[in-house]
């Protein structure tokens, strides 16, 4: 797990192995999700990249008991 620090500007570096990882470059547009204590930083991808993503996804998923209500 990579630790960064946030700047006085409120600014944070993404360490490059997790860019790597999610094919983030440089002026690439985040969406930023807040849960709870968690900020999450999730690409803004175009649709068209969207083509096939679910390819393979096994139809039969079932929820959890709990989350049925």
């Amino acid at each position: 797990m990579d630790t960064v620090t946030v700047s006085p500007k409120y600014q944070v570096v993404i360490p490059r192995i997790v860019r790597e990882r999610a094919r983030i470059h440089p002026g690439e547009r985040l969406h930023v999700i807040c849960f709870d204590d968690r900020i999450e930083l999730v690409p803004v991808r175009p649709m068209r990249e969207m083509k096939g993503f679910l390819r393979g996804l096994d139809p039969a998923f079932v929820r959890d008991e709990e989350d049925r209500t």
